[in-house]
């Protein structure tokens, strides 16, 4: 419930109407339209709180920051996965 989430991380309700209208954060919603959130809307519920207010970030700051945290995620596993394969084929290799 977005009560329980908004005292969780330290904003107003209507904080977190904000940053989903924004799309920042998207709760999943019951059938009565009730929003549900996951561990990791919390989780970044507060990192754009922290962003704003430790780092003096703005909304459309924030924006770039989390989209560009989520590319360097994507980017790290999908290293992980070349140095896995770059690995199989070397153990493959030898003879």
């Amino acid at each position: 419930m977005i009560s329980v989430v908004a005292r969780v991380v330290g904003v107003h309700s209507q904080t977190l109407r904000y940053y989903e209208q924004l799309g920042l954060i998207a709760p999943w919603r019951t059938g009565g339209n009730v929003r549900l959130y996951s561990a990791k809307d919390v989780e970044r519920a507060r990192r754009i709180k922290t962003l704003m207010e430790e780092l003096g970030i703005n909304l459309a700051g924030v924006e770039v920051v989390l989209r560009m945290a989520e590319r360097m995620a994507e980017m790290e596993k999908h290293m992980q996965r070349m140095a896995e394969e770059l690995e199989e084929a070397r153990r493959s290799a030898r003879p």
